[in-house]
């Protein structure tokens, strides 16, 4: 039988081991209680592969046609800020 395949964020929570450096460890903990620590990592884990597809979508767009335009990643900020109702940090779209 095939496991079943789940997206992203999604399925039955799994019990797995994990090494963390202690600094990490601290900082994560001073963020949240024992008992949101899994959840808080999933969630953490889960965006950056949310990314990590984003990057690949992207990098794939301008292998098949070129750099994005300066234009169009204006456009695209403001429909990012307005769909996620908050300004995106400049530095960080310029970049």
């Amino acid at each position: 039988m095939a496991e079943q395949e789940y997206g992203i964020g999604e399925g039955p929570a799994t019990r797995v081991s994990l090494s963390l450096p202690l600094g990490t460890l601290q900082a994560i903990r001073s963020q949240v209680d024992d008992r949101q620590f899994s959840s808080f990592v999933a969630s953490v884990l889960a965006d950056e592969l949310r990314g990590r597809v984003i990057d690949e979508y992207l990098a794939d767009c301008v292998r098949r046609t070129g750099p994005i335009s300066d234009e169009d990643r204006r456009w695209a900020q403001g429909a990012l800020e307005q769909a996620l109702g908050l300004e995106v940090l400049r530095s960080e779209a310029e970049d």
